[in-house]
């Protein structure tokens, strides 16, 4: 024990021994520690019982969270391919239309051609019908011999059936044309159609992609307010876990000093002290010293600590070192202080200093470094006992000071 611890004893005991009188708060019996304790731990209960409520909520709102997610994804994915397709289909829209207004450019062009074909014709017959017979004899008689009269007769009926020919085939290719008009035609509008369709099914999908992105935002929330619940509970355990673990130690202080008391007939001054770690509800606890069974085995204790704190992630691996200093007088009033040295418990041990939990246990006021990888001075100054000792002098008044109160 250090130089602190020591020279805090020391003025204790001392202002006992020379009359300065303590304050002295009414001492609890061990049967209302027990009691207390108890109350403790059925509150405790209570607590652990609110905070799986509240870790099964957080779960069960992640996994909703995590499923509307998915769905969110697949429906973005969906969305994608919609609106690829009302992109290819405005592609497909406007190739047709190309199409159109070539159909009607050649529409134009044979009818064109049937309408020339039809004045050249009509302007034929019509010669050959206003100069009636005579016309026509005039063709033949203008022959030199009857091959050619035959060859002049044969040649105004071909004339007839090429011009016939040609109409027929004008009049053909526009009604083609007329039709492969109509069909393109109607093959737009039914495009225009599936485009129409495809967009109304974009829109559907992206208003409920919005509503789902807004649920689950909603899930953000509930999420957050679950997290903190939990939070809030966790921060209660630990704290019902220290208060446990103060009565404890303060009952045992207790026996302590009462035996010294008893067995000297002066005032005594005992501490009771323990290790509480918040993910195993506050063991080892009193039991601190025989964890594993047998008194004292530090090899074996951190061994079973490591053991039983397997998997869990460092943000709950807080614990803290907790002592109790009780001081009894030979009337047997009783005072006594609490300290706490807090910290988390690390992965391996470390540090050849210092004795029992040391190398597991990290101080939060020495980040990086393990309890056995400080000096005695080192440690003396942020311990448990000292703490304790500290609360318990603080308590100390002089005659001068301060009345003193019957216990």
């Amino acid at each position: 024990m250090g130089n602190h611890h020591w020279k805090k004893i020391a003025a204790v005991m001392l202002a006992a021994a020379i009359g300065i009188q303590p304050v002295y708060v009414q001492a609890k019996t061990r049967e209302e520690i027990q009691q207390e304790r108890e109350q403790k731990k059925s509150e405790q209960q209570g607590t652990q019982s609110q905070y799986k409520q509240s870790q099964s909520k957080v779960s069960s709102l992640e996994g909703q969270q995590d499923a509307l997610e998915e769905e969110i994804q697949e429906l973005d994915s969906q969305l994608v391919e919609v609106i690829a397709s009302v992109s290819l289909m405005q592609d497909q829209i406007s190739d047709t239309e190309k199409q159109i207004v070539k159909a009607q450019e050649d529409y134009d062009a044979a009818k064109a051609q049937e309408d020339a074909q039809y004045l050249a014709m009509k302007k034929r017959l019509r010669y050959l019908y206003e100069k009636g017979d005579t016309s026509y004899i005039e063709i033949l008689s203008n022959a030199s011999n009857w091959s050619g009269m035959l060859n002049q007769a044969n040649y105004v009926e071909k004339l007839y059936e090429y011009d016939k020919q040609m109409l027929n085939r004008y009049i053909l290719i526009k009604e083609e044309v007329a039709q492969k008009k109509n069909d393109l035609e109607d093959k737009k509008s039914d495009l225009e159609t599936q485009k129409y369709e495809l967009e109304e099914e974009q829109a559907s999908m992206q208003q409920m992609i919005d509503e789902k992105k807004s649920q689950a935002n909603d899930f953000d929330a509930q999420i957050a307010k679950a997290r903190q619940e939990a939070a809030a509970y966790k921060a209660l355990i630990k704290q019902q876990n220290s208060e446990l673990a103060r009565l404890d130690e303060e009952e045992n202080a207790i026996i302590k000093a009462e035996a010294a008391v008893a067995a000297t007939g002066l005032a005594a001054i005992a501490d009771d002290s323990g290790l509480v770690v918040d993910a195993l509800n506050g063991e080892p606890g009193v039991y601190s010293a025989r964890y594993a069974g047998t008194h004292g085995d530090d090899e074996a204790n951190n061994a079973k600590l490591l053991d039983k704190m397997q998997g869990v992630a460092d943000a709950d691996r807080t614990a803290r070192f907790m002592s109790v200093v009780a001081l009894i007088d030979a009337a047997g009033c009783v005072l006594t202080g609490t300290g706490a040295c807090e910290g988390m418990i690390a992965r391996e041990g470390r540090g050849s200093f210092g004795f029992g939990y040391d190398p597991l246990f990290l101080p939060t006021d020495t980040p990086g470094k393990t309890m056995a990888e400080l000096t005695p001075e080192e440690k003396n100054a942020i311990s448990h006992r000292f703490h304790a000792l500290e609360d318990l002098s603080a308590q100390l008044t002089t005659v001068g000071g301060a009345q003193a109160q019957e216990c």
